[in-house]
């Protein structure tokens, strides 16, 4: 849409408030709002001033004025606003130079597809993420310096079969309550949210997202997905972000609550986000050939820069130290780097549901919904086009049940990292191929490491944990 367009619409729809939004550093959306009679033509060009010295991982406070720039074609009303409410989707400028700004994500997700255009490789690439979430009817937490705890609750979590819900005043317990691992696609009414994951599916639909299906996952106590039709890297990303903002108000709208952490539950299942990565060009797929698995060469280079690059990878698509506690060696998730067809214990899968060359794709299984899209994407993206432009082979396919190997064997098989320290550990040592064209900055990945290490892996390390009082309370 243009800004005419968009001044139309707003005119059509009887908007009153216009809400510009953008990423922060780590990875939520921040918002302002304005009359809508203060939008014009000149918005979208002159964009609007606001003090970014606030936004985590942002200026200094002597360096704070931004302008946010809106763009048009990211435009959709507000689902959940009383008042009519057009949302846009912001850049970020430097007032005084107008320069993008080298923090703000969807600018160097915008690199990163620039690039890839610029080496001639391909045009475009396509995602495909698949986030999972927990839907729950209760969660409350605290950490103090006389106590630390957290409380999750599910009408449909396995330990509630035996709860007196009358007594609290909810009615019988009606049973139907899902085992660990058992929810992996039983119907209603086993399948407690089935009308929740509905309503978010069709207010999806309505913000012009193309959403392909939703299900329970396999987790007890409201664990679900929904997954969104593959699109390209920046669009999916912006996606992404009013995907995770319907979720938690449709979640908040039916009482309950909403959360993208990735393993909040412990002897269950932690919600991923399986990535999946295809390069295009000229409306062409260039995943697809004779090599393994109906790969093309290309494609083989493209997992060889994956799995090359993985604990640098993983800084960006698994950033939390909560996302270490789903990619433990052994369970559910693949930290084993190897590829495979149809393996799901291997990082790098190759889905064998279609011949067709246009489905050829790698599904790359470490992410988690805990990232930063645009950041994550744009990772995944430098280190597919590293491995194609020096042509790393991956090595021979592993497609045996990577668990069940014996351990002389198993050893040999790289693993990812075990925590967001080793994470930023292997970012620092290993990010030359995120430089090029200028996609993430030295000033971009210094100022990532240090705000992990700072504001998460540090704070989690100074804290007790509640387990630790029952391993050495008696010691």
């Amino acid at each position: 849409m243009t800004p005419k367009e968009i001044l139309a619409m707003c005119r059509e729809k009887d908007v009153k408030a216009v809400d510009f939004r953008f990423m922060d550093f780590p990875g939520l959306w921040q918002h302002f709002t304005i009359p809508v009679s203060g939008l014009t033509e000149d918005s979208f060009e002159d964009g609007l001033g606001f003090d970014g010295s606030s936004i985590r991982g942002w200026q200094a406070i002597n360096e704070s004025d931004m302008l946010v720039v809106p763009q048009p074609d990211t435009a959709f009303i507000d689902p959940f606003t009383e008042l009519a409410t057009l949302v846009m989707i912001c850049n970020i400028q430097d007032p005084v130079t107008r320069e993008d700004y080298s923090r703000d994500p969807r600018n160097v997700a915008r690199k990163a597809a620039n690039f890839l255009k610029s080496t001639g490789i391909a045009d475009t690439a396509y995602f495909g993420p698949e986030a999972e979430f927990f839907i729950f009817d209760d969660v409350r937490f605290d950490q103090r310096p006389d106590a630390g705890f957290y409380y999750i609750d599910s009408i449909e979590g396995q330990w509630n079969r035996g709860t007196d819900t009358r007594a609290a005043g909810l009615g019988p317990n009606l049973g139907y309550k899902l085992r660990h691992k058992e929810g992996y696609f039983p119907v209603p009414p086993a399948d407690h949210l089935m009308d929740i994951r509905n309503e978010m599916m069709q207010t999806m639909i309505d913000c012009g997202l193309k959403v392909e299906c939703q299900h329970h996952e396999v987790a007890t106590a409201g664990q679900a997905e929904i997954d969104l039709r593959f699109d390209e890297l920046v669009k999916m990303a912006d996606d992404m972000l009013i995907y995770k903002y319907i979720v938690k108000n449709v979640a908040r709208k039916h009482g309950k609550t909403a959360t993208f952490m990735p393993k909040p539950m412990v002897g269950d299942n932690g919600s991923g986000m399986h990535t999946h990565l295809s390069l295009w060009k000229e409306g062409s797929p260039l995943f697809a050939g004779n090599e393994y698995a109906g790969l093309s060469e290309m494609a083989l280079h493209a997992i060889g820069g994956l799995l090359r690059h993985a604990g640098s990878i993983l800084a960006f698509t698994n950033p939390t130290t909560n996302s270490y506690k789903r990619l433990v060696p052994g369970y559910e998730a693949p930290v084993n780097l190897a590829y495979s067809r149809s393996n799901r214990s291997a990082a790098c899968r190759i889905p064998m549901y279609s011949p067709s060359p246009k489905a050829k794709r790698v599904e790359f299984r470490c992410p988690d919904p805990s990232c930063n899209p645009y950041l994550a994407f744009a990772a995944i993206t430098m280190a597919a086009i590293d491995g194609i432009t020096n042509k790393m082979h991956p090595g021979e396919a592993l497609d045996k049940d990577i668990y069940d190997l014996p351990p002389e064997i198993a050893a040999d098989v790289p693993k990812t990292p075990g925590s967001l320290d080793e994470a930023l550990d292997a970012l620092a040592a290993d990010h030359q191929f995120l430089l090029m064209f200028d996609v993430f900055t030295h000033d971009v990945i210094d100022t990532w490491i240090a705000y992990k290490r700072t504001n998460e892996a540090d704070q989690i390390r100074l804290r007790p944990h509640p387990y630790e009082f029952c391993l050495y309370y008696d010691i």
